[in-house]
């Protein structure tokens, strides 16, 4: 299997790259363009087109960077 990873974004989206699903609270899963490098998922709570980032955080105020711990 694929590794898939997940980068956080000072104040935006989180990038998933790397093969994977995402599945809605139904079991139904979104349309992945798999030729993409890395699909950006909403953070800030305000995209139009969530689960997925349309780069609203830019102008909601939004702030968020979290640190791994010992970093």
């Amino acid at each position: 299997m694929a590794d898939v990873t997940i980068r956080m974004r000072p104040s935006g989206p989180f990038l998933v790259e790397g093969p994977f699903k995402l599945i809605d609270s139904e079991g139904n899963a979104f349309e992945l363009n798999p030729d993409k490098p890395a699909i950006a998922l909403c953070r800030c709570g305000q995209s139009a087109r969530r689960p997925f980032c349309d780069g609203a955080h830019k102008g909601c105020e939004f702030v968020s960077d979290e640190r791994a711990p010992g970093v």
